[in-house]
């Protein structure tokens, strides 16, 4: 079952309602006794990523998101707010993963934010893309990337210059587009990610 961690920068509502198309069981996580009735969660997030980690502070559900040992899945802002730091506000962020999220540069000469279908091409053997096929199309919404680091990033992007698409360390996972957005490939990575060991 999935915990989503609700803390009030999250589109909760496409989450959910692609959860309840696929059939996923899930509830809300609001205190840390929560994290106990899941076996699996997903931080969602849009917005500013400074202002996104002030709220989750905020909840003081952060020492236990860094202590978990079940699989995570970071959702845009949710992704970024598993890395180290990001330039939107000079942010200090969990440290989770130490990536550093950055801002596109005007010299890249695209439209900020990027918004729209771009295809993700994954290291293979990746669980989290199991069945998806190489260079699917996922739907982005945003400003800031995370940095490629071959440690970290299991599949990237290219918008003017090539960026991580999804990291993963140890159980974390985070993604820089919207799954539940992303028809048949993005409700794939759900299922996946429901099932990861």
């Amino acid at each position: 079952m999935i915990g989503i961690v609700y803390y009030g920068a999250g589109n909760i509502f496409s989450l959910t309602a692609a959860l309840d198309r696929l059939g996923l069981s899930y509830g809300m996580i609001k205190t840390a006794e929560d994290f106990e009735k899941y076996d699996r969660y997903i931080i969602p997030g849009v917005g500013h990523a400074g202002s996104a980690m002030q709220k989750l502070k905020d909840t003081g559900l952060v020492p236990s998101i860094i202590k978990l040992k079940k699989p995570v899945l970071g959702i845009c802002v949710g992704m970024q707010l598993l890395t180290r730091h990001s330039e939107e506000g000079d942010s200090v962020l969990t440290n989770i993963i130490p990536l550093e999220t950055r801002l596109f540069s005007e010299k890249l000469k695209v439209k900020v934010p990027h918004t729209g279908w771009n295809k993700v091409f994954q290291n293979t053997g990746t669980p989290l893309f199991s069945d998806i096929p190489l260079g699917s199309h996922f739907y982005f919404v945003h400003s800031y990337f995370i940095e490629f680091n071959s440690n970290f990033t299991i599949a990237l992007a290219e918008y003017g210059i090539k960026f991580s698409a999804v990291i993963q360390k140890d159980n974390f996972y985070g993604v820089q587009f919207h799954p539940e957005k992303s028809g048949l490939a993005g409700e794939q990575l759900l299922k996946n990610f429901a099932h990861l060991a």
